[in-house]
C-alpha cells in the first residue's frame, strides 16, 4: 500500500500537469479535447517518469530499458483516456470531467503493469 500512495502522489503532480496541457491544448489553441488529452499524458508521462523511478519504485537498474517500458505502459494509458475523452464528449460530457474518468482508470491499469513490469 505504502508504493500505492507513492505512485499516487506522483501522479497527482504528473496528473496536473496533463491538466494544464490538455486545458491549453483546448481552450487556447481550439484541439479537439482527445488530442489534448494525448499530449497532456506525454507531458505528464514525462513528470511521472522520474517521480516514480526515484520515489515510488527506487528502481536502480538502467535508465533506458525502464524509460522505454514506462513509456509504452504510458502510451497504453493514454489510449484509454484518449479513447474515454472522446466517447464522453461524444456522449455530451464536459471533457475534464470525461478526463477525470479516464484517469481514474489509466491510473489503475498503468499501477499494475508498471509494478509488475517497467520497474521490477
Amino acid at each position: 500500500m505504502k508504493r500505492l500512495g507513492r505512485y499516487a502522489g506522483v501522479g497527482v503532480l504528473a496528473t496536473a500537469v496533463h491538466y494544464l496541457v490538455l486545458i491549453a491544448c483546448v481552450e487556447l489553441a481550439h484541439w479537439p479535447a482527445w488530442v489534448g488529452s494525448g499530449v497532456g499524458a506525454l507531458a505528464g508521462a514525462q513528470v511521472a517518469y522520474a517521480g516514480n523511478r526515484w520515489y515510488t519504485f527506487a528502481h536502480r537498474g538502467p535508465v533506458l530499458a525502464s524509460w522505454l517500458r514506462f513509456h509504452a505502459t504510458a502510451g497504453l494509458g493514454a489510449l484509454v483516456g484518449m479513447a474515454v475523452v472522446a466517447a464522453g464528449v461524444r456522449l455530451g460530457v464536459y471533457y475534464l470531467l470525461a478526463q477525470v474518468v479516464a484517469t481514474l482508470l489509466a491510473m489503475l491499469l498503468t499501477y499494475l503493469v508498471n509494478r509488475a513490469w517497467s520497474f521490477r
